[in-house]
């Protein structure tokens, strides 16, 4: 069996970070995010954030020059089309820092890829399995909310511009259950993290 590449995803505020995190900090595995690399994507002087602001105007950065996300979030959450246009900009400088990420790992046994739009974005063909974090709605929905500073309808927008969960969990090779606590959560993990999936992908 090959490296094996964890595609860690699940709908926004059901807990991947906690799940990666735990995974770095208990098992000791690479972690690598995708939203870390978006961010960089936009940064002062990148070809993504001149499509930005050339789009959509000035208006969207801070007075620094770095990104306005939130502003930019009301637009690209509310109109489906701007939301393509943006992740069109944004995807393949995510896909290219994954790659250049992998070229330093390729002795891991085991690395982890912390992808919110994996199967959105249709990049689940870099990863070896699929790990699907999920959650029942009002929990999901709280957590946005409280994390987020968002009414409920900024909120909902949000989860509904995404993939809904019982699709991803239907794709998924392990879903991953984040409503109890803690140590429930942590015990999936171990599990998992022991038990390849039969259906291994490389």
């Amino acid at each position: 069996m090959g490296q094996r590449i964890i595609g860690l995803t699940g709908g926004i505020a059901t807990g991947k970070s906690t799940v990666s995190d735990y995974l770095a900090r208990q098992h000791h595995l690479p972690v690598l995010d995708a939203d870390l690399y978006a961010r960089q994507a936009v940064e002062p002087g990148s070809p993504a954030l001149d499509a930005i602001v050339s789009r959509y105007g000035a208006a969207l950065l801070h007075p620094d020059g770095t990104l306005n996300r939130g502003k930019l979030g009301e637009i690209v959450f509310n109109q489906p089309a701007e939301k393509v246009w943006l992740e069109q900009q944004i995807h393949p400088v995510v896909r290219r820092h994954f790659e250049a990420a992998m070229v330093e790992l390729t002795e891991a046994p085991v690395v982890v890829q912390v992808i919110p739009l994996l199967l959105e974005a249709n990049l689940a063909d870099q990863v070896s399995e699929i790990w699907v974090v999920t959650c029942p709605l009002e929990r999901q929905l709280r957590r946005l909310m409280e994390r987020n500073g968002l009414t409920a309808e900024q909120a909902s927008a949000r989860i509904q511009s995404q993939m809904p969960l019982a699709e991803k969990v239907a794709l998924a090779d392990v879903a991953i259950d984040n409503s109890a606590d803690l140590p429930a959560l942590f015990r999936q993990v171990d599990e998992a993290l022991q038990h390849a999936p039969k259906g291994f992908r490389r």
